[in-house]
This record gives C-alpha cells, structure tokens and sequence, in this order.
C-alpha cells in the first residue's frame, strides 16, 4: 500500500505545476501575439519560457488548449479589470454629464486592461475572432466569451444610469454593443497610426454624448 504524501510535499508540488502553467501561459501570450497562433510553435513557447516540451504536456494537450487556457484567463483579468473600475467610480463626479462620460467611457476602457498589455490583447483576440470565423466550434466559445464580457459591462452601466436619472436613447444592449465595437475598432485604428480624434478615448466619448440622456 502506497503511504499518502505529506500535505506539505503535496502543496509544494501544487505550487510549482501552477508556477510552471502560468510561465508557459505568458510566454504562449507574447509568443502567439508576434507571430500567431498558427506561426508560434510549442518549441518557441518552450523556449520563451525557459521549459522542455516534458513541461509543457505535463500542462496542456495541444497547442489549442493552451491558446484557450489564454484566452480563460485574459477574460478573468478583463473582469476583474472591470469590477475595480466599477468600485473605483467617484459617484460625486458622475452626478454630472460630463462625469458621467468619462465613468462610462472608464468602464469600456478597463476591458482592454493596462496600455502595456492592450497591443498584445487586441493582437490575440483577432486571433481567436480569425480562428472562430473558421471553425465553428471555437465560434461558440468565441460567441460566449463576448457575450460574457458585454453582460458585466451592461451590468455595471445599468447601476450608473438607474443612480443619476440616466438613460440611454436606444435600449441597453444595443447601447452597449455600441460602445464596445467602437472601443475595439477605434482601439485597432489607433494601433494602425489613425489621427487622434479616432483613439479609443475620444470616440468613446463621443458616442456616449450621442446615447445618453436624462429620463
């Protein structure tokens, strides 16, 4: 009969393989980002991250399931992300039109994380948008991780129009469809060296003056 491992030994070990994992996941983001999904080998992730390929399969199958456990844990960052923009708000500053513009325009913006990360991101979700429009499996979970992310933000912008009298001129979902595509388009134009007036920030903003109003 086999003696069970100490706790300790047990939690060590743990420990380690979620070291390991998290390695090879931010080497695969860097490395997927650069070159693609298709052009980043499970040898370059490897190598980026200092591990054989014994580490890598002890973590993960595939290449794709690796790409996926990305994609799990970018959505969570972009969630919590989100929920300390939310907590974060001066509800005093919100009262006004202009301080509600910028709390919405905060919200969207904080699905896209830090400045540092955002090139890398927005790189990478057009991978997995490519790979969906390919495959429809991956359509489905492409589908469903948006729609995720749409809800919380819904959810926390519902909450500022309900506390200050607010509404929107079209219906929340349509509303908030809106504001995310236009973050994300105006977010790829600026990566592409677009004039100012086309960054996230001001065309946010100008798309929240044109659907909010008083109730």
């Amino acid at each position: 009969m086999t003696a069970a491992l100490p706790v300790q030994t047990t939690s060590v070990r743990s420990s380690r393989r979620e070291r390991t994992r998290e390695r090879l996941l931010d080497a695969a983001f860097e490395v997927f980002a650069e070159h693609g999904i298709a052009g980043g080998s499970i040898e370059a992730v490897c190598d980026a991250a200092g591990f054989t390929r014994g580490a890598f399969y002890s973590n993960f199958a595939s290449k794709e399931e690796l790409f996926h456990a990305i994609v799990d844990r970018e959505a969570r960052r972009h969630l919590d992300a989100l929920e300390r923009a939310a907590a974060e708000i001066d509800t005093s500053a919100v009262a006004t039109a202009e301080g509600f513009r910028e709390a919405v325009t905060e919200l969207v913006a904080a699905v896209g994380l830090d400045e540092a990360g955002h090139r890398a991101w927005t790189l990478m979700n057009a991978e997995f948008e490519l790979l969906a429009l390919r495959e429809p499996e991956v359509a489905t979970r492409y589908v469903a991780e948006q729609q995720r992310l749409r809800a919380e933000v819904m959810r926390a912008i519902e909450a500022l129009l309900e506390r200050f009298g607010l509404t929107f001129a079209v219906d929340t979902a349509t509303a908030v469809d809106l504001l995310m595509d236009s973050a994300e388009s105006s977010t790829r134009a600026a990566m592409l060296g677009a004039p100012a007036e086309q960054h996230p920030v001001a065309r946010l903003q100008a798309v929240v003056d044109l659907l909010v109003q008083p109730c």
